[in-house]
């Protein structure tokens, strides 16, 4: 009984390592631990036990259109890009994932603007120009879309549409689950069906059991940050979901399984339609499938403005 409790402890140590390093990004850029395929044996073990350093996401560059910066006061501070085009037919708030910032979103938001629409490209927390060290996934990310959404809303501007990459995008489906935001459309990249699949896809890719450490991560990382990590459930946060919804998927991702897309689209509410890019990961579609992402984001903005 004393070996199994010390073997408990010692389990709840290194969750409580790992998930401090898993949402909060260090300032060292030299700490960043390499992709888990890329790990020797000693490698994984050391990150199995210590966790994953993740240096704090800045922006790499700037938009070459004019634009300016907004500072929004959320549950943290947050920083934006604000581009404007001329006889905009709508706004389109642009989120980025886990560990980026808004400088990886510029080439999405071009494409937007091309289309006729003004962009707002927010940095979450913890990353670019924004607020803090810390991130949490997507959960209190969600107030952040929220705060992004009401300044736009509040410039009496209609047609507002939330684009959201992996967090970005359970960001905004927690935020219209959580605060009834009324977007006039959503576009979903990749998003994670739980928190605790999400968790457990990084011990899986890393080969290596993902019980019970993925559970005890889950747990230490939501008591860490001040919430019920558990409790953090985008699939069921589409069952609130009634605005129409491009739900975009790579069938390579080794970071979200396609009976976990699949049941998030079962569960929206509104009029839906799901791509699949059939040799994408968890990665951006539009760099690898640049045509085929142009015409199934273009058609999906033209049938709903």
């Amino acid at each position: 009984m004393w070996t199994l409790m010390i073997i408990f402890v010692l389990m709840n140590v290194v969750a409580i390592f790992h998930a401090y390093k898993f949402t909060h990004f260090s300032k060292d850029l030299s700490l960043k631990t390499d992709t888990p395929k890329s790990l020797t044996l000693g490698q994984k073990i050391k990150t199995i036990i210590f966790g994953v350093n993740n240096p704090r996401p800045e922006n790499k560059t700037v938009p070459k259109k004019d634009f300016e910066v907004v500072k929004l006061k959320s549950n943290k501070e947050i920083e934006c890009w604000s581009i404007i085009v001329q006889k905009s037919k709508g706004t389109v708030i642009l989120f980025h994932g886990f560990s980026s910032e808004k400088s990886s979103l510029l080439e999405q938001s071009d494409i937007f603007n091309d289309l006729g629409y003004s962009t707002l490209l927010v940095d979450f927390m913890g990353s670019g120009g924004s607020e803090g060290n810390q991130t949490t996934i997507g959960f209190l990310e969600s107030e952040q879309v929220k705060t992004a959404f009401e300044y736009i809303i509040e410039k009496n501007i209609e047609n507002v549409y939330l684009y959201g990459s992996s967090m970005g995008a359970v960001a905004i489906m927690k935020s219209i689950n959580d605060y009834k935001i009324k977007p006039k459309g959503v576009i979903l990249e990749c998003p994670f069906g739980t928190m605790s699949q999400t968790v457990s896809a990084r011990f899986r890719n890393m080969g290596v059991p993902s019980f019970p450490m993925a559970s005890l991560l889950v747990f230490w990382g939501g008591t860490q940050n001040g919430f019920w990590a558990f409790g953090h459930n985008p699939t069921e946060y589409a069952k609130k979901i009634k605005c129409p919804t491009l739900l975009l998927y790579g069938a390579k991702d080794d970071k979200v399984t396609r009976s976990e897309i699949d049941e998030i689209f079962n569960n929206l509410i509104g009029e839906k339609r799901l791509n699949i890019y059939k040799n994408a990961g968890h990665e951006s579609y539009l760099e690898k499938y640049k045509s085929e992402w142009n015409r199934d984001v273009g058609l999906f903005m033209q049938k709903h403005h």
